[in-house]
């Protein structure tokens, strides 16, 4: 099943997908409510979905579909590479994320890859999971402290106001800011904050 508000978009995939006897396109819908109906009443087996919908978004649709026991194999099909967009569904349940200008013969093979239990993504999306997994890591590794110090610093806060608000000593910050750069691997403040604002999806 086709699902996009845009009938040139769906009619387009369609074509493509044809020539290929791996699919049968049996549905399409032009929204998510629509969609929700259809993989209730159809055999459907996968659901290439839009992100950004008018009504119900691509991500309300998606969690809807998983928590009605839809488990149907199901990709996602956008324009936004955004690291919160890509973090946000695949979270919460997708198979996939494609990109649309992703060249047609590699997205019929990331279908293909989806339909037989892999995991479909785009060459950004891949590089940006890859990525977030490390730094999630080196996170981790950061005690609490070091994670409240983190964020005054991402606020652009000097050594002294991050001391004041957290009501300990200059020195004792310095002494966090020392720990954590060397647990993130980088060698400035700036650095740590680019990173950090990273994984939140900036």
């Amino acid at each position: 099943m086709i699902v996009d508000d845009h009938p040139l978009m769906r009619r387009g995939i369609g074509q493509l997908l044809s020539f290929d006897s791996a699919f049968d396109v049996i549905s399409e819908a032009s929204n998510g409510n629509e969609a929700i109906a259809l993989a209730h009443k159809l055999p459907v087996d996968l659901i290439l979905l839009d992100l950004n919908m008018k009504g119900i978004s691509g991500l309300d649709t998606l969690i809807t579909l998983r928590n009605e026991g839809i488990d149907a194999c199901i990709v996602i099909l956008t324009v936004s590479d955004n690291h919160a967009d890509i973090k946000t569904l695949i979270d919460a349940g997708a198979d996939g994320y494609l990109l649309k200008d992703t060249e047609p013969d590699e997205l019929v093979a990331l279908l293909k890859t989806a339909l037989t239990g892999g995991k479909a993504y785009s060459e950004v999306v891949t590089a940006f999971l890859n990525n977030n997994g490390t730094e999630n890591s080196l996170f981790s590794s950061l005690t609490e402290r070091e994670k409240q110090i983190l964020q005054e610093v991402a606020k652009g806060y000097s050594n002294k106001t991050i001391a004041d608000l957290l009501f300990i000593s200059e020195a004792t910050v310095k002494v966090h800011m020392k720990s954590l750069l060397r647990k993130l691997q980088v060698k400035s403040r700036t650095a740590a904050t680019v990173l950090y604002l990273q994984t939140l999806g900036y």
